[in-house]
């Protein structure tokens, strides 16, 4: 996340002053009067950052005097530190045009979503193939989140192009409908079985929407459980514009590959997505697996260390600043987004 806060005053110069008598001479005598204020521009980057052993397990003790952090090259001071465990927001992006085995286990494996959240989590459950289908909002009840999760039936219908903000006058995000906005198409439009028709670059950034306003105290994180298809002629948004929101918005992507070995090319964008935000991939091939994964993500993400620091000696006309997160113990790995958007700090 970025915060930056700006106080500036303006003097003009080579002026020549109003006469004292006048209600302008009184007016700029009075501004004389006042203290002047030091302009100052304050920019905080905060990075969350896993770190694990050889044997792929967290690491819980490192300290603030572990790390380093560098950006654009050069190594900047980490003002704050917690490792404090985090309560989660959770976008659950489902692909809703898996191969039926394969949708069957993702299906199966959801309940196991509930095991792994704490009372302060909240969840929202989302769908996508040629469009984003959103569902009913952050639930942190875990029995009406189990009732949603129940109702969310993976490829039981054909894909329906969400209303047009025009047609349902409903809320928006951005400019863009809640539901999401659709090209001028029929209702209906089939989803025809082996054809690359999903959007995920467009999903993923509505996903960033959703999330983007929740509370500076919580870990943001989309949970994308896809077979890692992607047609980009079926997408309004591009890779890029989908990364900027979540780097802007200081969410992860955490991505689980199904039906398919882990080496598999069509992950490639899953895995781009976990790593360019800090987040983690993962690939499960059956339901037991799933069913683990879920618990590792969410101990992942809730138990990232979070560093932060305000750039200095770094070019600030520069939009987008690389990031690089090391420590000093030897035989570690360490996971942290790999750059932020500074134009998306509040001015």
């Amino acid at each position: 996340m970025l915060l930056a806060l700006i106080s500036s005053s303006a003097t003009a110069y080579g002026r020549q002053s109003p006469p004292p008598g006048t209600a302008a001479g009184a007016q700029e005598t009075a501004q004389q009067k006042t203290p002047g204020r030091i302009v100052k521009n304050v920019t905080r980057v905060i990075v969350p950052v896993s770190v694990k052993d050889r044997a792929g397990q967290l690491v819980p003790d490192l300290r603030q005097s572990d790390f380093r952090i560098l950006e654009d090259n050069v190594e900047q001071k980490i003002t704050d530190f917690n490792a404090e465990p985090a309560p989660l927001s959770i976008v659950v992006l489902l692909d809703n045009d898996l191969k039926s085995k394969d949708a069957e286990q993702v299906a199966a494996s959801l309940r196991s979503i509930l095991a792994a959240l704490s009372l302060s989590d909240e969840v929202f459950v989302c769908r996508f193939d040629q469009y984003f289908h959103q569902g009913k909002g952050f639930i942190a009840d875990q029995d009406k989140l189990w009732k949603e999760l129940k109702r969310t039936e993976l490829d039981t219908e054909p894909s329906v192009a969400p209303p047009s903000p025009a047609i349902n006058n409903g809320p928006s995000i951005n400019g863009h409908s809640a539901s999401g906005d659709a090209p001028n198409t029929a209702a209906t439009t089939l989803i025809i079985k082996g054809q690359p028709t999903k959007a995920m670059d467009d999903a993923v950034y509505e996903a960033a929407q959703l999330l983007k306003d929740r509370g500076r105290d919580r870990r943001k994180i989309i949970f994308l459980i896809s077979d890692g298809i992607n047609a980009p002629k079926f997408n309004k948004f591009k890779y890029g514009d989908a990364l900027k929101e979540l780097l802007r918005n200081d969410i992860a992507v955490f991505s689980i590959g199904v039906g398919g070995a882990y080496f598999d090319r069509k992950f490639e964008h899953l895995s781009r997505y976990a790593h360019d935000t800090g987040g983690d991939v993962f690939y499960g091939m059956k339901n037991k697996a799933l069913e683990e994964l879920y618990s590792r993500v969410t101990e992942e993400a809730r138990n990232q260390y979070r560093l932060e620091y305000s750039p200095e000696n770094t070019n600030n006309e520069e939009t987008y600043h690389s990031i690089e997160v090391r420590v000093k113990r030897e035989g570690l790995s360490v996971t942290a987004r790999q750059g932020y958007y500074s134009g998306g700090a509040a001015r």
